[in-house]
């Protein structure tokens, strides 16, 4: 199995890139093949919006993001972790998203097979449900893209007490990557056996 980690944040040691790991590291933990990429130290380009990715399957713009269709393709598992910028995801992050309508065929059918994914979010507001619908947008947007997204983690209450101080919440996001890289279940079925793990707060 390979677990690929996506971190949207411009801090590469922050409490995103934290949580992200620590899934990852989890994960690897089952034997899972781990690799990470920082978002903000690639060069990735808007979308253009030519349209050539739906005939061809192939995004016309040479940057970096040609490398992450490769690595998106050949994992099983995605992670995708963004702080909250004035309510929404970086634009870092939403350069990825954005880039992300490769996977859509003509008829706007998804080119993935089976990737699962898991949201990683962290937020200075101490209220978990602050950005609720916008998690909830996020994470209906990536379903219509074909991604399984397993689950979404919230680490609330950043700005008063940061990741590296939570050891439960890192362990919490470490048993998640555990069970991610061993469970055969997928949606619904996941969140139902790994409930005890979730929230994180």
């Amino acid at each position: 199995m390979k677990i690929l980690g996506l971190v949207g944040s411009p801090n590469i040691n922050g409490n995103t890139a934290k949580l992200v790991n620590a899934i990852l590291d989890g994960a690897a933990e089952n034997g899972a093949e781990k690799v990470i990429y920082n978002l903000a130290s690639l060069n990735i380009k808007g979308c253009d919006a030519c349209f050539r990715c739906k005939e061809s399957g192939c995004c016309a713009i040479d940057d970096d993001m040609q490398e992450l269709y490769h690595e998106i393709q050949a994992a099983d598992t995605i992670v995708i972790g963004s702080p909250v910028y004035m309510w929404q995801m970086t634009a870092q992050t939403k350069l990825l998203i954005d880039r992300l309508t490769a996977f859509l065929k003509p008829d706007f059918s998804s080119r993935l097979d089976n990737k699962k994914l898991i949201l990683v979010f962290s937020q200075g507001s101490s209220d978990r449900d602050a950005f609720k619908l916008y998690f909830e947008y996020t994470a209906g947007l990536l379903y219509y893209l074909g991604f399984d997204v397993l689950e979404t983690v919230i680490a609330a209450g950043t700005d008063n007490l940061e990741v590296s101080f939570r050891p439960r919440l890192l362990e919490k996001a470490r048993e998640l990557g555990k069970l991610v890289s061993a469970s055969p279940f997928s949606g619904p079925e996941f969140r139902k056996s790994e409930s005890s793990l979730i929230p994180l707060l």
